[in-house]
């Protein structure tokens, strides 16, 4: 396949990431789309680094990095929510203010 078929993929599944991240209320659902965009810009990382070096493992060892920076941000974003769920019982982004008892 091309690079422009990766980066097409690629572009539309950060673009449904955004509309995610802008458009849901639910934490959750916001996070599940930032993890798309993470995927969404590892598959570019590694797509370009494959065309780019097709020897090397450059784009794969970032992507591995990037991965696991999603990883440890899922399990802390997660436990906020889990917190902010017991504390308010709701985990509507819109409905959570910190800063009202």
């Amino acid at each position: 396949m091309s690079l422009e078929a990766f980066q097409v993929l690629s572009a539309a599944l950060f673009c449904l990431g955004l509309y995610g991240v802008l458009a849901r209320r639910s934490a959750v659902l916001i996070l599940m789309s930032i993890e798309l965009m993470l995927n969404a810009v590892n598959i570019n990382l590694i797509a370009a680094a494959a065309h780019l070096d097709p020897v090397g493992f450059t784009g794969q060892i970032i992507a591995i990095f990037v991965i696991t920076v999603a990883a440890a941000e899922v399990g802390l974003a997660l436990a906020i929510i889990l917190r902010l769920f017991r504390n308010r019982s709701t985990v509507n982004v819109d409905e959570v203010d910190l800063m009202k008892w």
